[in-house]
């Protein structure tokens, strides 16, 4: 019997087939954050669970046992939105950076960004060097 595979790893499809999930104004506001990414992590795109376009990688183990493989970071181009995914309870690490950034809204660990250029974009440079650090840092071992 096969065993199931994760639904968050790495598909082998084409970036390009995600980004351009962002059609109008938000496809060159993909290719942007493709930018950012790629200069931040220092590492190639690589599409995830079918939609998120991530970089880098990290195996994680939780004390319960449960453990996967993640990027070390990711954002998923949309036609309403863009997502960006940040370091878990990032508005309570680091509300000197969330209260600078412009228009979002947010979940746990989901920036929701409607508008590239409703933000400021060093401000979410640095949300995502945070990111990146804690993530390597937590993780980076396992």
């Amino acid at each position: 019997m096969a065993t199931k595979q994760p639904a968050m790893r790495p598909t082998g499809e084409p970036v390009d087939d995600v980004l351009d999930r962002a059609g109008g104004p938000r496809r060159a506001e993909a290719d942007r954050l493709l930018e950012i990414f790629a200069e931040i992590s220092g590492e190639a795109p690589v599409v995830w669970a079918s939609r998120i376009i991530g970089f880098g990688e990290v195996e994680y183990r939780y004390e319960s046992g449960h453990g996967g493989t993640m990027p070390v970071l990711a954002y998923s181009p949309a036609a309403r939105q863009h997502t960006i995914y940040l370091t878990g309870d990032f508005e309570r690490r680091w509300p000197d950076l969330v209260s600078k950034l412009g228009k979002h809204r947010s979940g746990t660990s989901c920036l929701y960004l409607t508008r590239l250029s409703d933000v400021d974009e060093p401000v979410l440079r640095e949300l995502l060097e945070r990111t990146r650090d804690h993530t390597l840092a937590e993780w980076g071992e396992c």
